[in-house]
């Protein structure tokens, strides 16, 4: 089976439809949300309703919990913005829906959170090797899909190791679709091969474009658009 396993989307619509375009010409059977759907972006709600009906497995993500209601203090000055215009947007019934999304799933023999599996409801950022390590005692499954970051990675319990491979345990960060932040703006996704116990991470560019004007249309922080150009 061939899993696309997104995350990060944060309301961009055109980064999501481009991935799940390329995610079907690829020729994945099952799709993976690791979270934030929602935050930042201009579509939360088209955004939302793409993820619920069509995929497999949906991860609460840090941004989806403070839209849902939970305390938003944590999110910089333009996330808080974009949290206040997303509950305005979204319905009581998909700000319900995000409330009951669960921390932690394991489904496909991988796990999948948003931020990391130690700790996931204090939403870890994984800063040090030291910090990654201790991961690995947290899941019990051969590979742990994360995003959180932006930034797409791949670790192994292994120093040395750096492709995925059987024999082996792994830590895969699979960038973000709608906010990537590694200065490569093109929209980030991953492939897990569970047959072949194999990964891939895809980079695709989408219409930015449009994203910016549809920020600057619903009345978000024009940094919020600057930063999809520069992929930071």
């Amino acid at each position: 089976m061939l899993v696309a396993v997104l995350s990060d989307i944060h309301a961009n619509l055109p980064a999501l439809r481009t991935a799940l375009q390329l995610a079907e010409a690829r020729g994945a059977d099952a799709l993976v949300n690791l979270g934030d759907v929602v935050g930042y972006g201009p579509s939360p709600s088209e955004c939302l309703e793409i993820v619920r009906t069509e995929f497999a497995v949906n991860i609460l993500g840090n941004h989806d919990a403070a839209v849902a209601g939970s305390d938003d203090e944590a999110l910089p000055r333009d996330g808080r913005a974009a949290v206040d215009l997303h509950r305005a947007m979204l319905s009581d019934d998909q700000r319900a829906w995000l409330r009951d999304l669960p921390l932690v799933a394991e489904a496909f023999d991988a796990t999948f959170v948003h931020a990391a599996p130690f700790k996931p409801e204090k939403w870890p950022r994984l800063e040090s090797m030291r910090d990654t390590q201790i991961q690995f005692d947290a899941f019990d499954t051969p590979i742990c899909f994360i995003g959180h970051s932006h930034r797409q990675a791949i670790v192994a319990d292994t120093l040395g190791v750096f492709r995925v491979r059987e024999g082996h345990r792994y830590l895969v960060n699979v960038g973000s679709v709608g906010q990537p932040r590694d200065r490569d703006p093109r929209l980030g996704f991953a492939l897990f091969d569970t047959e072949a116990f194999t990964v891939e991470l895809l980079r695709e560019h989408y219409d930015r474009a449009q994203t910016v004007a549809e920020i600057a249309k619903v009345g978000l922080p024009k940094a919020l658009g600057d930063r999809l150009q520069r992929g930071v």
